[in-house]
């Protein structure tokens, strides 16, 4: 599971929960109604456990009380939507600035004061994962509370992700699919011909890398955000519009990785679900600048433990599964696995405080930032741009039927004798010739697996609408 991890809120109101029950992919108790009214905020579950990078663990009740903290800032950032007068630009100076004002009046000894703000600095890093941003800096406060969260505890599929893509594509007819054919340019406003179709004429041309040419009435563009920002200038002719270009700019688009360790053992206490680590040198009021090959792995929230599994009669595996974002994230990528195992063993040794706790049998890692298709996870609202940029993403190409060079008919429904010509009635005019789709285009639900097919069934109902207008 290198991609997608949670259900975000499973609940009635989440298309691909409803789909994972259809397909009988969860657990019972996922599929409770309990736990589908279970009201999260969207935040992360408190840890099982929290080490220190001094080699002890951290109160309990104290790690609640800054997760209290923590938790009701973030939640006080969404009251600021639709307000001119935000006092900052961005999400994490607004919650510096809070933090500083409550620190101010902690009466603890300098020690403690210390830890908190430790404490504090790994949930920042937590809100950086869940963002896919390198710096809650980088988010913008204004429309930060358009993001809606669902109700539900978050869950998982047992047998993986997979399991639903698989079940949506044995629906599909065979051979509908192509795969091993990269997209250098879509061409789109033109008139195209293929010579399996004689006499017919399309507005839009897939052109691939290995000289291969898909024609087409219309086309769904479902490519992340990155790779958009990455071949902006190359991957549409004519380009996109100003405003549209200028929009995929301006979003942000970040990294989030994950990094899985296997163990022979477990080191970890039955039950335990959430390994976090705190580094006592670190704070949120004070960050400054490190190389990153000696520092990158205090971006770690620390390590979610999955369920062991058997891979043999005679092993079962125990599996952490660390989460990294940002920069240090980046930077990861470019280490070697034993670089990475290395580093992580002596992290382990030192906030466990064994010093003999065995290395981890395997590794296995992700490389969001660079896949040459994605170039990063998942979208924020990064400041500078707003939640109308993640609309003008959305709208598809032309912007106005009238704006095309030739406007084409779709055949079929007005009458013409011809499949496809210059059209006498503007009133089939083919106006959707590119959509767009993907979690980058839902204003809402960006970032999510639920708002990236929220928005292919909302660019599916848009050529639904036109071409049976009648909705028969």
């Amino acid at each position: 599971e290198l991609g997608a991890h949670w259900i975000h809120g499973p609940s009635q109101g989440n298309p691909v929960f409803q789909l994972a029950a259809k397909y009988q992919l969860l657990e019972e108790k996922d599929l409770s109604e309990e736990n589908q009214l279970i009201e999260t905020g969207g935040h992360v579950g408190l840890p099982s456990v929290t080490y220190t990078s001094s080699g002890v663990s951290v109160s309990h009740e104290l790690v609640v009380e800054m997760a209290g903290l923590f938790y009701g800032l973030i939640d006080q950032t969404r009251e600021f939507l639709h307000q001119a007068d935000a006092p900052v630009p961005s999400v994490g100076e607004y919650l510096k600035k809070e933090i500083s004002r409550h620190a101010a009046g902690w009466l603890e000894d300098e020690e403690t004061r210390k830890l908190k703000l430790a404490i504090l600095n790994s949930f920042f890093n937590v809100e950086c994962c869940v963002s896919g941003t390198h710096s809650m800096d980088l988010v913008a406060l204004t429309p930060f509370g358009e993001y809606t969260v669902l109700p539900g505890l978050d869950c998982t599929f047992p047998g993986g992700y997979q399991g639903l893509t698989n079940r949506i594509m044995a629906s599909l007819p065979e051979d509908v699919i192509v795969f091993n054919k990269p997209v250098k340019t879509i061409h789109w406003n033109g008139s195209f011909r293929e010579a399996s179709s004689p006499g017919e004429t399309f507005p839009v041309l897939v052109e691939c890398e290995d000289g291969g040419r898909f024609p087409a009435h219309h086309v769904v563009v479902t490519v992340p955000l990155g790779f958009l920002k990455e071949h902006l200038d190359t991957f549409f002719e004519p380009p996109l519009p100003t405003q549209k270009a200028e929009a995929i700019r301006k979003m942000g688009f970040g990294t989030n990785n994950k990094i899985f360790l296997e163990f022979e053992e477990p080191f970890w206490e039955p039950g335990c679900r959430f390994i976090q680590v705190v580094w006592e040198d670190a704070s949120p009021l004070h960050g400054g600048a490190s190389e990153l090959r000696h520092t990158w792995f205090k971006k770690l929230i620390g390590f979610f433990v999955l369920p062991a599994f058997n891979v043999s009669p005679h092993r079962s595996a125990h599996v952490l599964c660390g989460f990294i974002a940002g920069l240090e994230s980046e930077f990861m990528e470019t280490l070697s696995d034993e670089e990475i195992l290395l580093s992580l063993t002596q992290v382990l040794r030192r906030v466990t405080g064994n010093a003999a706790l065995p290395a981890p049998r395997s590794l296995l890692r992700s490389r969001w930032h660079s896949a040459p298709y994605t170039r990063g996870s998942y979208s924020y609202v990064a400041v500078g741009s707003s939640g109308a940029d993640v609309d003008l993403l959305a709208q598809p190409l032309p912007v106005d039927g009238a704006e095309a060079q030739v406007r084409w008919c779709v055949g079929r429904l007005c009458g013409c004798s011809l499949p496809a010509v210059p059209c006498a009635n503007p009133g089939f005019s083919l106006q959707l010739q590119v959509l767009f789709a993907g979690e980058a285009t839902h204003r809402a639900f960006y970032s999510t697996t639920h708002g990236a097919l929220l928005s292919g069934w909302r660019e599916a109902d848009r050529l639904i609408a036109l071409w049976d207008p009648q909705g028969r």
